[in-house]
């Protein structure tokens, strides 16, 4: 079975987010696509099928199957329109978070995806100890959101992975007010068996709308602040979010099985 690997979010290898991406002419066992993404040991592995005009799209991260992530949505789009359909413009995803759209742009992804509502949540002792700093403000989507004072706040949390996991929602994001993007994030993923997501397209489904809202603008660019780092175009809709980037092909391997 053939498999690729491409950096998502950037336009140069060795930066943004790898991801494994996996499109098969038909589904293999559920555990084998687990087995798989353990050995890749990637924040994600992308399993493709083609069903009908659309594709069918499913992502396992080291730690279990998750219903939605961006990078490898960006990465599976580039693969399929440089590999499988060339001519492709515009691909359909049907995922566990329904109907997921992907245009072809130049060089760029757009990606539409739903938007995370937000709740205001209290600060903890448990919050400040698991990311080393008091933030400002706390959120809970299906993620939790930590808002810091700074860029370099940001940039300096050393987050203690096992407080993080007693956290509530599945992942962490730590962000703030960008010095020259307008937000900078980093992503935190335990649950999944990821120390630190490189560039996380599922957090900005939870940071942009914060943003959105409280920079007043719907356009904004964002930029991971992992140690690969990696830049997000994104457009705040309401109910959905916008995200685009651009992708880099690491590999190309042959997965053997006896």
């Amino acid at each position: 079975m053939k498999q690729y690997i491409v950096d998502a979010f950037t336009d140069q290898v060795f930066s943004g987010n790898p991801a494994a991406v996996c499109v098969m002419e038909q589904w293999i066992p559920e555990e084998l696509m687990q087995k798989i993404a353990i050995e890749n040991n990637l924040s994600e592995t992308a399993f493709a099928v083609k069903e009908g005009e659309d594709y069918h799209l499913r992502w396992f991260t080291p730690g279990g199957e998750v219903n939605l992530c961006g990078h490898a949505t960006l990465a599976t789009a580039y693969v399929i329109t440089t590999f499988a359909e060339t001519a492709l413009k515009e691909i359909h995803f049907k995922t566990l978070s329904g109907t997921l759209t992907v245009k072809k742009e130049d060089d760029l992804f757009s990606m539409d995806f739903p938007s995370f509502s937000l709740s205001p949540a209290p600060i903890t002792q448990e919050i400040i100890e698991a990311i080393g700093i008091k933030p400002m403000e706390v959120y809970l989507g299906e993620d939790m959101v930590c808002v810091l004072a700074s860029e370099e706040q940001v940039k300096n949390v050393t987050g203690d992975q096992e407080k993080i996991r007693q956290l509530a929602g599945l992942l962490l994001h730590v962000t703030a007010k960008g010095d020259v993007n307008d937000c900078v994030t980093r992503t935190f993923a335990p649950k999944c068996n990821v120390t630190e997501d490189p560039v996380c397209g599922r957090g900005h489904c939870h940071v942009i709308p914060l943003w959105a809202d409280k920079l007043g603008k719907n356009q904004l660019t964002a930029y991971q602040a992992s140690k690969r780092g990696g830049v997000l175009y994104c457009r705040y809709a309401g109910e959905r979010t916008i995200l685009s980037g651009k992708a880099a092909l690491f590999a190309e391997a042959e997965i053997l099985k006896e």
